[in-house]
């Protein structure tokens, strides 16, 4: 069964994480303290984030510095497998337009058909720390909707040289792909989001999976708006525990989200990163619990280091 299928049926509210793969020259065995620690609560699914390269500057001799393309953390792939062959949990590995070409995609799509893993994420990710707006890479994509196409190509059997391919295996790829229940923040208005998520829906995503968001009423609006618009897939609430004092600035700036204000208020009262822990855990352990009895299909944590505030959240809820 695929994570879309399994989504798609009747169960109790499941728990799933994500991963991120370790920084370049570190080893996999802090993922699997991680999984260690969590997978008590019989994750249905982890996924596996990836990341772009991005140029850094390097000084090759006393004033002279050369521009390198890096990527910080690579080896998603490798992960997915590692963690499938490790726990027999299925894997959902990102695949993103960011920093990518259209063939690199291929070439990836052609190493997960070998190895089986055949769950996806499909998002367009974020742009070049050096960009005013996101570009793609020449002979990249735009918009996860060209990314969907992709994917959906492939499992056709057509491939971007426009040879056909044997299938590997008798499985497609499944994917599912992001909603914004505060807007994603490129998108003009709430309306041109809502068509943009409805059209990569229409064309095969088997789930969406949001933004992190405080507050529940944003989600539960966010879903009302997606059915009334004829998106009928599963919705699944991500949640991230707030860790520290500079996620109170770093947070909203990034993700351009808001802290409800009983949140802010209990925040503004923080002097430690301790006292903000524990406040993202009690905070966190509301509204797990308010969507786990809304019955949402299953409640997506941004683990991102936090994997001891999950733990005690999960021990609450779940």
């Amino acid at each position: 069964m695929s994570v879309a299928e399994f989504l798609n049926s009747q169960h109790e509210t499941a728990f799933s994480f994500e991963v991120l793969p370790p920084v370049k020259g570190h080893s996999i065995e802090q993922i699997y303290k991680t999984i260690d620690r969590l997978r008590q609560f019989n994750p249905a699914y982890i996924n596996i984030t990836t990341h772009r390269s991005d140029y850094i500057y390097r000084e090759k001799e006393p004033g002279i510095y050369i521009r390198q393309e890096e990527r910080h953390r690579p080896g998603t792939v490798a992960i997915a497998a590692a963690i499938k062959n490790k726990y027999n949990i299925p894997t959902v590995p990102h695949l993103i337009c960011s920093g990518f070409t259209a063939q690199e995609t291929e070439y990836e799509l052609i190493d997960l058909s070998f190895l089986g893993i055949m769950d996806l994420i499909l998002l367009r990710g974020d742009k070049s720390k050096e960009d005013a707006r996101f570009t793609p890479m020449p002979g990249g994509l735009s918009h996860a909707s060209e990314l969907c196409s992709l994917v959906n190509n492939f499992n056709a059997g057509n491939l971007l040289d426009g040879k056909k391919h044997e299938m590997i295996n008798d499985v497609p790829f499944t994917y599912g792909v992001a909603g914004y229940p505060e807007k994603h923040e490129e998108a003009m208005n709430l309306q041109t989001d809502l068509d943009a998520l409805k059209n990569k829906v229409a064309q095969g995503a088997g789930y969406v999976v949001t933004q992190m968001f405080f507050d529940n009423e944003k989600y539960f609006d966010f879903v009302k708006r997606c059915r009334e618009a004829g998106i009928t897939v599963p919705i699944i609430p991500g949640i991230k525990p707030i860790g520290s004092l500079k996620h109170l600035d770093v947070l909203p700036k990034t993700f351009h989200i808001d802290f409800p204000e009983p949140l802010a208020k209990e925040l503004a009262k923080c002097k430690s990163n301790d006292e903000v822990k524990q406040v993202g855990i009690e905070w966190a352990v509301l509204q797990s619990k308010e969507l786990k009895a809304a019955n949402v299909p299953s409640i997506h944590f941004y683990s991102m280091n936090a994997s001891l505030a999950i733990e005690a959240i999960a021990k609450q809820v779940y």
